[in-house]
């Protein structure tokens, strides 16, 4: 069998470590020049490690992840709720942090052992496909036909704009900013929310979650995250600071002749929950098994309801984090005092939210 993947971030990576691990070495290309160095995702969900724990990457990457200890949750000045997060009662994590960058890494070292190394500097260009294979033209000229492939990559995916599959949904209008900072004291493996006042009809929010030892992440629906954060913080150094739009939408498409699409090039959504890595890898891992078990033509029903519900479950959480309407703020305090006080409760609510259940 011969196959294509597109894009080498954690959903590519994936796959190819899938069909690895099962003796088939495919070709695997990424339009950067090199891995990137940028930390984007942060949060793993216990069913990523998982799927990782088959080729043998989950070990490296729990050692060197920042396992959750406490959630804090605030809305202006007074503290919501004071979480503590815990092991779940099978002995899973809630959530491991760790910044994308180091979890492509691992995974790519892990490839390479298994026999298959990224190409980079490789952009496909052009895509034709049928029913029997797929033509493939690189940026480099060159060209070759595929049993399969599988585009993972991107929101700005080059091989669903070539298939000319519509990627419908919408563009949220406020900026949001990220922020990756170092500290040079005061770290906590803590996980801080807060609900601000904001200057609009709605709330800002802010989240600050650790992503490695002394070092953490920011995410605003304001332009400045650093700015906007309500409690002092000794600040070593900016590792990187950005403004970015929130895309809502899925691809109408997920298979087109003998192209799988998985992750953001299929569906986008808010940061809320942290669940946009999590779901590429396991619409990669659920792609690879649709191509060797022969059943492609379930995998877009499957997973575009899958994306569904996450995109109706992250668009839910993010409105009535910047909710001003008062019958959300009485809806919050209340759950917030039921997650402390009952602890049935709160072991429910953590395996929801790291997808255990």
């Amino acid at each position: 069998m011969k196959c294509l993947i597109v894009g080498a971030g954690p959903t590519g990576l994936t796959a190819a470590l899938e069909f690895a691990r099962q003796g088939i070495l495919v070709r695997i290309v990424d339009a950067k020049d090199a891995p990137s160095p940028l930390s984007r995702a942060v949060g793993i969900l216990p069913k990523s490690i998982e799927i990782l724990h088959r080729s043998g990457v989950d070990e490296r990457i729990i050692k060197e992840s920042v396992a959750y200890t406490t959630l804090h949750m605030f809305r202006g000045k007074q503290k919501l709720l004071t979480l503590p997060v815990p092991t779940l009662s099978d002995g899973k994590h809630f959530m491991l942090g760790l910044p994308q960058n180091r979890t492509e890494h691992l995974m790519s070292e892990r490839l390479k052992e298994l026999g298959v190394v990224v190409e980079y500097g490789q952009k496909v260009t052009t895509v034709t496909t049928s029913e029997e294979g797929a033509a493939v033209t690189f940026s480099d000229g060159t060209s070759d036909t595929y049993d399969w492939v599988i585009a993972a990559d991107g929101v700005r995916s080059t091989v669903r704009e070539a298939l000319g599959v519509e990627f419908f949904g919408y563009e949220l209008d406020e900026d949001w900013s990220i922020a990756d900072v170092e500290l040079g004291s005061g770290y906590e493996p803590v996980i801080h929310t807060w609900l601000l006042k904001g200057n609009n009809k709605e709330r800002d929010a802010l989240i600050m979650i650790p992503i490695a030892e002394g070092r953490v992440r920011l995410v605003s629906s304001t332009p400045d995250s650093l700015a906007a954060i309500p409690m002092k913080l000794d600040v070593k150094n900016v590792r990187r600071s950005g403004v970015f739009k929130i895309s809502v939408r899925q691809a109408t498409h997920y298979v087109k002749g003998r192209v799988l699409l998985a992750g953001d090039a299929a569906h986008a959504h808010s940061p809320v929950g942290g669940r946009g890595m999590n779901i590429g890898i396991e619409d990669a891992a659920e792609a690879v098994e649709a191509i060797l078990n022969n059943s492609v033509s379930q995998y877009e029903h499957a997973r575009k309801k899958v994306a569904e519900g996450v995109i109706f479950s992250t668009e839910t959480a993010r409105k009535m984090l910047v909710s001003n309407n008062p019958f959300v703020a009485v809806f919050l305090r209340l759950a917030t005092w039921c997650l402390e006080h009952i602890p049935f409760l709160r072991e429910k609510f953590f395996r929801l939210a790291a997808r255990v259940e």
